[in-house]
């Protein structure tokens, strides 16, 4: 069964627990992924300090944190254009967090589905590939 935007918030404990867990940088910040839940597609990138990711884990409506503005913004509370929370993991070291979200409307903010279909330049030449490198880098 997928879970629901109301089945993937969480109890102030629960999400104190995940926030003690994450690792923000030296400016408070955590890097997130944003993808929609079901195709999988990442729609964007954003920031979120302690209480952003305790209030998107509890809410269920993914907020961040404006690093321009210094403010923190719920996502479609001006456009419309909301993200609902489907779930959230942290990467193996803390210091990064993915949501799969329930998209409505365009993500980015210039009305695009994503941030990233603006400047496509894959696939990369075929030199730009090694296969000596077991991990792919070059």
């Amino acid at each position: 069964m997928n879970p629901t935007p109301a089945d993937a918030a969480m109890t102030e404990q629960d999400a104190a627990a995940v926030v003690a867990r994450a690792r923000f940088d030296a400016a408070g910040l955590l890097p997130v992924v944003v993808q929609q839940w079901d195709s999988r597609e990442v729609l964007m990138v954003g920031y979120m300090n302690a209480e952003a990711l305790r209030r998107t884990l509890v809410e269920g409506r993914v907020t961040y944190w404006s690093r321009s503005r210094q403010e923190y913004w719920r996502k479609g509370d001006t456009s419309g254009n909301t993200q609902h929370l489907r779930g959230a993991e942290l990467d193996c070291d803390g210091d990064a967090l993915l949501l799969q979200v329930e998209q409505h409307g365009p993500a980015c903010h210039t009305g695009e589905r994503r941030c990233f279909d603006v400047d496509p330049f894959l696939p990369l030449p075929a030199q730009a590939h090694r296969t000596d490198d077991p991990e792919g880098t070059p």
